[in-house]
């Protein structure tokens, strides 16, 4: 096979085509095709550059993946504290997706929360979506609501310095706003909006000023938010709605 693929019709690359099948993101496809896990037709393949039908037939690890639906569709789901956003976990601790209705496709999570966090989580069945939203060129801002703990209470002047950025241990953030909720005795809530999202950031800045995380709860993420939705339950989003959504991402 060559770079043109099989089939002679809207041909698109291969790493695409996983991930508008829900398995994984583009780029954890890209890893799966260079590490020869993925056969296409009955063929191996290992270069990203291949273009193939989106009705192809193909395989990971031997095992047929379905195609994708002509609808993308996008769930919101309450993450309680406690699990993991993983499909398995070989500590045997609890993960989301043990949680998720039986009733919904194949799905992937737009992004993660850690073990701790709670609050609004995203799964579709497109990769290509899931991709598209967790990028930070997206622009797209995730909105949390932070009880932060300690002698320390979060100044003006630490307020202004989280919305330029800051560099903590070698690690570059990027602009955080933060809103005083209620800043009275020890326990401390702020409103915490950003773009990027790197591992455990609010956890890691607020720490950097002295200051505990004891709760953490996601609120919104673009134009989606959580609302009244139960812990644990998932509602879907109207296709409408997602379909605004990628206009907006040009996809």
């Amino acid at each position: 096979m060559d770079d043109n693929g099989i089939y002679g019709a809207k041909l698109e690359r291969i790493a695409k085509v996983i991930a508008a099948r829900g398995v994984c993101s583009r780029r954890d496809a890209e890893k799966l095709v260079t590490s020869g896990q993925v056969l296409v037709e009955g063929e191996p393949i290992r270069e990203c550059g291949v273009k193939i039908s989106p009705d192809a037939r193909i395989q990971i690890n031997g095992k047929d993946i379905a195609k994708a639906s002509n609808i993308t569709r996008l769930w919101m789901f309450n993450k309680p504290r406690g699990c993991l956003c993983t499909n398995k976990d070989s500590k045997g601790r609890p993960t989301v997706f043990e949680l998720l209705p039986k009733s919904l496709p194949r799905v992937i999570s737009i992004g993660r929360l850690d073990f701790n966090t709670e609050g609004l989580l995203l799964f579709t069945n497109s990769g290509t979506l899931a991709r598209a939203m967790e990028l930070p060129s997206s622009k797209l801002q995730r909105i949390y609501l932070c009880r932060g703990g300690g002698q320390h209470r979060l100044q003006a002047q630490d307020i202004k310095a989280l919305k330029a950025g800051i560099t903590v241990d070698g690690i570059r953030y990027g602009s955080i706003n933060v809103e005083v909720v209620k800043n009275k005795g020890f326990n401390n809530w702020y409103r915490v909006s950003l773009a990027e999202g790197k591992n455990r950031e609010i956890r890691k800045v607020f720490d950097y000023f002295d200051m505990s995380v004891s709760r953490l709860i996601r609120t919104d993420y673009g134009s989606l938010a959580l609302g009244d939705l139960p812990t644990a339950k998932t509602e879907e989003v109207s296709q409408e709605k997602v379909r605004a959504i990628m206009a907006a991402l040009g996809l």
